[in-house]
């Protein structure tokens, strides 16, 4: 695993746009103040990207009886079966 890139305040203040760039991609950022690491900045969990319908095709099976309620659970929630 690659270290994170580091850059002091001045640096991350000059290099803001980068740095949200860097993070875009996934990559992690370390803040420093006199040479200490003081915070991370890091990616947000990103949105599915599917490239296409159908991209799940082949890895999701749904069983046939998918629309069968099971025993009880109709009852339970009040709904007419």
């Amino acid at each position: 695993m690659e270290a994170a890139r580091q850059y002091n305040v001045h640096e991350a203040k000059t290099n803001f746009s980068k740095i949200l760039e860097t993070v875009a991609t996934g990559e992690e950022v370390i803040i420093s103040k006199a040479g200490e690491p003081v915070a991370k900045v890091i990616p947000l969990a990103g949105k599915v990207r599917r490239t296409d319908y159908g991209s799940l095709r082949g890895l999701v099976e749904i069983s046939d009886d998918f629309d069968e309620l099971p025993d009880g659970f109709a009852e339970a929630f009040g709904i007419d079966a």
